[in-house]
């Protein structure tokens, strides 16, 4: 009977922002005048493996097929983009000239950039690849050397790391092993360092804005500040990262893949253990903003996940610019739609804005004059819409320091000891909401809301008083509830009280 000759299927992956899907490469030969053709939707990179893989290849001491190489990338109708499947396709075409003998790739699957003298480089995009490899079965991979530590986070898969193709060769046919590495996120967070740039007790006065930043960093709720020049505002909110719960294992992993894929990660910190501070400039564009591009990337809502994204001078941003913040402030996602792809990206994070009540600044300033019109400070809060404010939970106003208070060397809190109030109401967050797929009142959906911010009949009475005085709209409610659930939580009451109410109506002064 004729036996025929199989083409050799190799595993690999790719990445569609943070969703991972298994790739198989088909490896066949034809004979034919020599040449490589690799089929299967791949972007000009792909196309440009042909040379790489021929000298690589040569470059270790290895022969190349005298043949056709015919290279398939399947699922044919997903595109692929990049680099990372030099090595993927070196070892199906080795495997298909005898190199590598009794290859059995079911389990495996191969990752890594070839250098023409056949090493290998590093690739971006290594944890969540890994990460979603381990849920589709495989049980090994081998990579660049230079990604095994961040490969290492994920437990129940086996990184294999090499410096170059011959001892990828050499392993798979048992003359050798590879490196290996095994790390523990929670030991790198627990060795994390609370070191900050600012400590809130630094900040003189400024009591308001300390409790309603504290309120804030409790319950995970969007701030705008609005005061003169020089009153404070750009300090609290760089003091603000200091109060902030400390990253933990769920959400330090979420954090590495985003900062993965978007190839911000070092190689020599392969962890993300601090929450992010992201604070672009005004001049920033929207696909700045929100991410895109024609690959889409992350953009700064993206990588403020679990952190803080900060707008100084918000009032200089395009509009067109802020309005794109609604939908992901809304829901904690950001979808970015092309001609030929769809992709979504976490984006939970903490607004917080900082303002001036006017053009040049000193409206309402105890000191200075204001020298704008009632046209231009009009035209100048317009640009922040009232679609968007109503999306900012807490508003105030900061007030220049008197010259009392700057001179006042009296000890202030410090962060140590507000972020202590603030992981115990996070804490007693986390236990409440444990069943709910949330983790902070900030998440609370309007059916979480009557579930959770039950309140009485006198403060109903209070509360509807304030929604006619005040012309609450119907989020500007929820949101006035949700405020109102984290001071009950920071002052461990279990049911939202009237002065929990009066205080969260505080909050709102600004608008």
């Amino acid at each position: 009977m004729r036996k025929f000759n199989l083409a050799i299927t190799i595993k690999s992956a790719a990445n569609k922002g943070l969703e991972i899907y298994e790739i198989n490469i088909e490896v066949d030969t034809i004979n034919s005048i020599p040449q490589v053709v690799i089929i299967g939707l791949g972007d000009t990179a792909i196309a440009e493996a042909k040379e790489r893989l021929r000298l690589a290849i040569k470059n270790s001491s290895y022969s190349f097929p005298a043949a056709k190489v015919v290279i398939n990338l399947a699922p044919a109708d997903l595109k692929k983009e990049g680099s990372s499947f030099d090595l993927a396709m070196a070892v199906g075409i080795l495997a298909k000239e005898g190199a590598i003998k009794e290859f059995n790739g079911e389990n495996i699957a191969f990752l890594g950039e070839l250098s023409l003298d056949g090493s290998l480089r590093a690739i971006d995009g290594i944890l969540p690849i890994i990460s979603g490899l381990e849920k589709l079965g495989i049980k090994k991979v081998v990579l660049p050397s230079s990604n095994l530590k961040e490969a290492s986070f994920i437990d129940n898969i086996e990184a294999l790391g090499a410096d170059n193709l011959s001892e990828v060769v050499c392993y798979l046919n048992g003359e050798t092993t590879l490196k290996t590495l095994k790390q523990n996120v929670q030991d790198f967070l627990e060795n994390e360092d609370n070191d900050f740039e600012i400590d809130f007790l630094q900040v003189k006065g400024q009591l308001q804005a300390k409790k309603a930043l504290e309120i804030s960093a409790s319950g995970a709720h969007n701030v705008l500040m609005s005061g003169s020049p020089g009153a404070g505002k750009t300090m609290l909110a760089k003091a603000f990262m200091s109060i902030l719960p400390p990253l933990n294992k769920q959400e330090a992993i979420e954090l590495t893949k985003i900062y993965s894929i978007s190839g911000l990660l070092d190689r020599n910190m392969p962890l993300i253990t601090k929450r992010p501070f992201r604070s672009p400039h005004h001049s920033a564009s929207a696909v700045g903003i929100i991410g895109g591009g024609s690959t889409p990337k992350p953009g700064e809502i993206t990588l403020s996940h679990r952190g803080v994204l900060f707008l100084d001078e918000m009032a200089e941003f395009p509009r067109s610019t802020l309005e794109v913040l609604r939908q992901p402030l809304e829901e904690g996602t950001v979808t970015i739609s092309r001609a030929q792809t769809s992709v979504k990206y976490p984006a939970n994070f903490i607004l917080i804005g900082a303002i001036n009540p006017c053009p040049c600044g000193f409206l309402g300033d105890s000191i200075k004059p204001c020298t704008c019109s009632q046209y231009q400070i009009n035209r100048y809060r317009s640009k922040i819409s009232g679609p968007l404010l109503d999306r900012i939970d807490i508003q105030i106003k900061v007030q220049r320091l008197k010259d009392e208070e700057l001179l006042n060397n009296s000890a202030c809190e410090t962060s140590a000891q507000i972020r202590k109030r603030v992981i115990k109401a996070r804490q007693i967050q986390l236990e409440r909401y444990k069943n709910e797929g949330i983790i902070t009142n900030s998440e609370l959906t309007p059916k979480l809301i009557k579930k959770y911010c039950k309140i009485n009949e006198d403060t109903k009475k209070f509360l509807k008083n304030a929604i006619n005085q005040f012309n609450l709209s119907a989020r500007s409610y929820d949101r006035l509830l949700k405020i109102s659930r984290t001071i009950a939580d920071l002052e461990q009451k279990d049911n939202i009280e009237l002065s929990h109410i009066a205080q969260a109506l505080q909050l709102r002064s600004f608008n």
